[in-house]
């Protein structure tokens, strides 16, 4: 039982880093200069960290709730 805690905390750990890694990625090909003020540079680069945690975080809370529901259909029709 534990084992299985632990693989699934495993799963969840890699995979909000790899969501968050690509939504950095992604976001580099923005350009948000344009929207930002010119003497604002530490707000705008904590503003990207918390944008880019936001985006990869739901992205990867929507794949792990996915793996789950279909892990769960099997029982949809178990006796």
């Amino acid at each position: 039982m534990f084992s299985v805690l632990g693989q699934q905390a495993l799963i969840g750990i890699t995979a909000h880093l790899f969501f968050i890694a690509i939504t950095w990625w992604a976001l580099q090909a923005l350009n948000f200069d344009k929207l930002l003020r010119s003497n604002s540079v530490l707000k705008a680069r904590v503003l990207y960290i918390l944008l880019t945690i936001a985006i990869g975080s739901t992205v990867s809370n929507f794949f792990l709730d996915y793996l789950g529901f279909s892990n769960q259909l099997p029982f949809l029709y178990s006796n």
